[in-house]
């Protein structure tokens, strides 16, 4: 990555960025089933051609979602440790509020010195598993609604 393309990674993409990433994404989208692609790049360097595994192009699918909307991408590993206040951001709460999450044992922790380490799966676990029970919740509050006639067809 070039150190200007670096510096913008928290940068919104553009228009131009928001639509070349809608038409790729359904081009690519076209060989989602696939183990394995083959891809042509041409660009100031020449031209190649690459193979990509099907989970890069599942990678790539997404972060090319994520730009047609308009949403900066960051992109780290599972494995990776993070800091109480990169946790906190990644669901969106509050540092405090995310140590006594920490502190309860909803979510794992390591320590480091004084300082808490939060691995990112274990953050992004603790993610799928609200939102789940948050779906859950909301098709419960739904049906009762509709069983009750509250105009929620």
């Amino acid at each position: 990555m070039s150190a200007n393309r670096a510096n913008n990674v928290d940068k919104l993409p553009s228009k131009d960025d928001v639509e070349t990433a809608r038409v790729s994404s359904r081009t690519l989208a076209k060989y989602a089933d696939q183990s394995r692609v083959k891809l042509s790049i041409e660009g100031g360097q020449g031209k190649d051609e690459l193979i990509l595994p099907g989970p890069a192009l599942d990678l790539l699918l997404n972060i090319l979602g994520e730009i047609s909307q308009g949403n900066a991408v960051n992109v780290m590993p599972v494995h990776a440790e993070l800091s109480t206040q990169e946790a906190a951001n990644l669901l969106n709460v509050s540092r405090p509020h995310l140590v006594k999450l920490l502190e309860s044992g909803e979510i794992g922790f390591t320590k480091v010195g004084t300082h808490r380490r939060v691995l990112a799966k274990d953050v992004i676990a603790y993610k799928q598993a609200t939102d789940a029970k948050r779906t859950e919740a909301l098709d419960e509050l739904a049906e009762i609604a509709q069983l009750n006639g509250m105009g929620y067809d």
